[in-house]
């Protein structure tokens, strides 16, 4: 009783506020000029693919800076004559320099250094935006004191299995950090889809203070900077930014391994929030088994289950409405299970290694 009371106490004070959340209509008056920075390495295909989509943005003044991180492909080569067609692209190159060669947050910095504007807007080569107001959508929510934004950053649907579950961790991550913001608790951020201030960027140092760490490069410093009054979410399907998902296993494991070796620097009393959800809900699972074998006061247990899990039900119906992904509700409790069972393996792999790259 006490695990289920726990688990409905995440969807009643958190879940829910990302549920029911109805974002007061602002218009689209607020455009100020934006900074987008794109850091690549190798990513001559993505590059072709995607920099038209980000050029063609609906927005009166905003300059696109791509960082060449040490490109062995013919990145620079695109480059180059994208620049020659279009006057606000800006390309900034990272020096060959063996302490930092692995380092996304290197490649960062200096991409902001080269900012021109006050508001950054930060993406991945892989990733395209939904649609041609991305930049308008993000931008409108930096109102008042606000000086981020967390956006959100899908992944493209596919055949198979692994689709299914990297589409719900993407999905679960969003419903977490999300609604923790919304709570006036925000604790992270996705690089794919990300905006805050230049001037909060350099007050605190940039990555400074976890330098050290290959990732963390937008979690760890949205867990470093934001708080209840300067952080603002955007959940409008324009302005969601698309990726695509890793093929394989492997890929996916070493991604996901890298992103969650950051989570262990996290404020404690972030950790503690994001432990106890999946603590409570296997200790849930268990004594309902448990209870069920033992056909011991079976009706209420039953009772209980089938709340917990229709409470659940309705919060993520609601959520997909925002952003998408209701396909993964069909298989819900059987996806929760298997991305349960696979944490502990990531964890177990980050203690043995921690050094990892960013790309």
């Amino acid at each position: 009783m006490v695990f289920s009371l726990v688990q409905l106490f995440y969807y009643f004070i958190f879940y829910f506020r990302f549920a029911f959340y109805k974002k007061t209509n602002s218009g689209f008056w607020n455009t100020p000029p934006v900074s987008v920075i794109v850091c690549a390495r190798n990513e001559r295909e993505n590059l072709l693919n995607n920099l038209p989509l980000l050029l063609a943005q609906d927005y009166k003044h905003f300059e696109i800076i791509v960082v060449n991180d040490n490109s062995k492909d013919d990145t620079d080569d695109v480059l180059k004559a994208f620049c020659q067609q279009y006057k606000n692209i800006k390309v900034v190159k990272v020096p060959e320099n063996e302490r930092f060669y692995f380092s996304k947050k290197l490649a960062l910095t200096l991409g902001i250094k080269a900012a021109q504007y006050e508001i950054l807007l930060l993406t991945d080569a892989d990733c395209k935006p939904f649609s041609k107001n991305w930049i308008r959508c993000m931008t409108e929510n930096m109102v008042d004191k606000k000086e981020i934004v967390l956006g959100y950053s899908a992944y493209e649907k596919k055949k198979g299995l692994l689709n299914l579950l990297i589409r719900f961790d993407t999905f679960n991550t969003a419903v977490n950090y999300i609604s923790f913001a919304l709570a006036g608790m925000p604790y992270m951020g996705v690089g794919r889809n990300l905006s805050y201030k230049k001037s909060l960027f350099f007050k605190h140092k940039g990555f400074a203070s976890h330098q050290h760490i290959q990732s963390g490069d937008d979690d760890l410093f949205v867990n470093e900077v934001a708080n209840k009054n300067n952080t603002s979410i955007c959940i409008h399907s324009d302005g969601f930014t698309l990726s695509q998902p890793k093929h394989t296993w492997s890929e996916w494991f070493f991604q996901k391994k890298r992103h969650l070796s950051a989570g262990i620097h996290y404020h404690p009393f972030h950790k503690i929030l994001l432990f106890l959800y999946p603590f409570t809900l296997l200790c849930f699972i268990i004594t309902f088994v448990v209870l069920v074998f033992m056909k011991y006061m079976l009706y209420i247990v039953l009772s209980v289950f089938f709340t917990r899990y229709l409470v659940q039900l309705l919060a993520f119906f609601k959520i997909s409405d925002k952003i998408g992904d209701r396909d993964i509700l069909l298989f819900l409790p059987f996806l929760e299970i298997a991305h349960f069972s696979i944490q502990p393996l990531f964890m177990l792999s980050n203690l043995i290694s921690r050094k990892n790259k960013w790309k």
